[in-house]
C-alpha cells in the first residue's frame, strides 16, 4: 500500500522537472541585470545560477555512470557562477570555460534526446524543448566569451549605447539571444571573422529549431490532445 502511494506521488514530484528548469533558466535570464546592483543581488544570482545547473543535471535523467561524469563537468560551471576568475589565472580561466562549454553541450544533447525521442508529446515535453532553446542561448554566450577571450577585439561595443567598452557576460547573453531570435543586439557588433561565423551559425540554428522542431512538437501535442 505504501509503495503504491509513493509510486503515485513520484510523478507529481519528478514529472515537472522541465517546467521547473524552465522557470529557473528564465529567472536567471531576467534577473541577470540586477546581479551587480547590490551584494545581496550578486549572491542571490550566483545561487540561482548554480541551482539551475544542478536542475539541468537532474532534468537530464542520466544513468549512474554518465551522472558521475556530468557532475564532474558541472563543478567548473558552478564555480563560474559562484566566483569570478582572477585576471592572473589565465590558464585556469581557459580550462574552466572549456569544461563549462562541454557541460552545457552535453546537457543540451541529452535533454534533446529525451524530448524528441518520444512518440507522444505533452506539456512537459514542450517545456523540455523550451529549456533546450534557453540552454542553447546560454551555451552560445559561453562560446562568444571564449572567442572574445582569445580575440579581445572580436566584438565592438558602441560607446553611445553601452556604459562600458569591454563586453562582459551579460553582453554576450544579450547578443546571443538577440542573434538566435533574429531580433539583433543593438550596440554589440561582431568584428572578427570567427565571431561573425559563430553568429551566423547560431542564427541558422535558432530559426531551424523554432520552425522545424518546436512546430513538430506542437502538432504532436495537439494531435494527442484531440485523441
Amino acid at each position: 500500500m505504501t509503495r503504491a502511494i509513493q509510486s503515485e506521488n513520484a510523478p507529481a514530484i519528478t514529472g515537472h522537472r522541465y517546467f521547473v528548469l524552465f522557470l529557473f533558466l528564465l529567472a536567471t535570464l531576467l534577473l541577470y541585470p540586477y546581479a551587480e546592483a547590490s551584494r545581496f543581488g550578486y549572491v542571490a544570482f550566483r545561487v540561482l545560477g548554480s541551482a539551475a545547473i544542478l536542475l539541468a543535471v537532474y532534468a537530464a535523467k542520466l544513468r549512474r555512470s554518465a551522472l558521475i561524469l556530468v557532475l564532474l563537468l558541472a563543478v567548473p560551471a558552478v564555480y563560474q557562477h559562484i566566483q569570478l576568475p582572477k585576471p592572473s589565472a589565465v590558464s585556469f580561466a581557459i580550462i574552466n570555460m572549456v569544461l563549462s562549454f562541454i557541460f552545457d553541450l552535453f546537457v543540451v544533447v541529452v535533454i534533446f534526446r529525451h524530448v524528441f525521442s518520444r512518440d507522444r508529446a505533452n506539456s512537459e515535453t514542450i517545456f523540455g524543448a523550451l529549456c533546450i532553446y534557453l540552454l542553447v542561448g546560454f551555451t552560445f554566450a559561453s562560446i562568444y566569451g571564449m572567442v572574445a577571450f582569445f580575440q579581445p577585439n572580436a566584438f565592438y561595443l558602441d560607446p553611445h549605447l553601452n556604459p562600458h567598452l569591454i563586453p562582459d557576460r551579460f553582453d554576450f547573453i544579450y547578443y546571443s539571444f538577440g542573434t538566435m531570435t533574429s531580433l539583433g543586439a543593438a550596440g554589440v557588433v561582431p568584428v572578427s571573422a570567427q565571431a561573425r561565423s559563430v553568429s551566423i551559425l547560431q542564427a541558422i540554428i535558432g530559426v531551424l529549431y523554432l520552425a522545424v522542431l518546436i512546430a513538430r512538437l506542437m502538432v504532436a501535442y495537439r494531435s494527442d490532445a484531440k485523441r
